[in-house]
């Protein structure tokens, strides 16, 4: 059951130990160069009205979403629970599924991607490059095709690894740009159009009750989301 902050932002999840929302699609997961409104800032903020704290909130950032990326996201109330997430992230404990919306259909209705990928920190791009590059990272993810629908693919993605732009680079290196990527689609896709790619699920063992903790959202009720019939 979820609720709703001052800040309009869906609470999914709350205890003493851990807030799980529904990040919007364009918002920064915390500040930037841009300084517009970032879910960090706005969740201590929204914590802060809520319970009447005097003073600074502690509220710890556990992962990440790209700013045009919106879904389910976890963040520690307390620095234990902090450092038992990231511990979890780092371990690869910590699962994560999207959902994104790709051009064409892919050869393989489901399998698994294995690629290196560099990161150009400069202009904050990524590349698929050969295993022996300095600098080269590895990069995992599962797949599955859950749909189909005049030359798109809703496609389930497991990640493995948590590269920057993974999914992204990953399907645009098999042939198959998400839908609305201007920076690893540019050739296919349309200025203006927001990305299909949502986080639909976390699942992690709590902090502190060590129990497994599974949480889900769907994508908005918008296009191209609304071109396949999700159970």
């Amino acid at each position: 059951m979820s609720s709703c902050g001052n800040n309009g932002i869906d609470i999914i999840f709350e205890d003493n130990h851990l807030l799980v929302v529904k990040k919007p699609v364009n918002i920064p997961t915390q500040k930037d160069k841009s300084n517009d409104s970032d879910m960090l800032t706005l969740l201590k903020e929204d914590i802060k009205k809520r319970y009447n704290k005097p003073g600074n909130v502690y509220l710890g950032l556990v992962h990440r979403l790209d700013r045009p990326v919106g879904g389910v996201m976890v963040f520690a109330k307390t620095s234990k629970a902090a450092s038992r997430l990231s511990d979890q992230v780092r371990t690869r404990q910590f699962k994560k599924v999207y959902l994104a919306v790709v051009h064409g259909i892919l050869d393989k209705l489901e399998g698994r991607l294995e690629n290196y990928l560099l990161k150009d920190t400069r202009n904050n791009t990524v590349s698929v490059v050969k295993e022996d590059t300095p600098g080269g990272k590895l990069a995992v993810l599962d797949y599955k095709v859950e749909g189909i629908y005049n030359g798109f693919s809703l496609v389930k993605v497991s990640l493995h690894t948590g590269r920057p732009h993974q999914i992204r680079v990953q399907l645009a290196n098999i042939g198959h740009p998400l839908y609305g990527d201007q920076k690893y689609g540019h050739g296919v896709n349309k200025p203006g159009q927001q990305i299909a790619l949502w986080s639909s699920e976390i699942a992690f063992v709590h902090p502190v009750l060590k129990q497994e903790m599974i949480f889900s959202c769907e994508p908005p009720e918008v296009e191209p989301w609304t071109w396949f019939n999700r159970v």
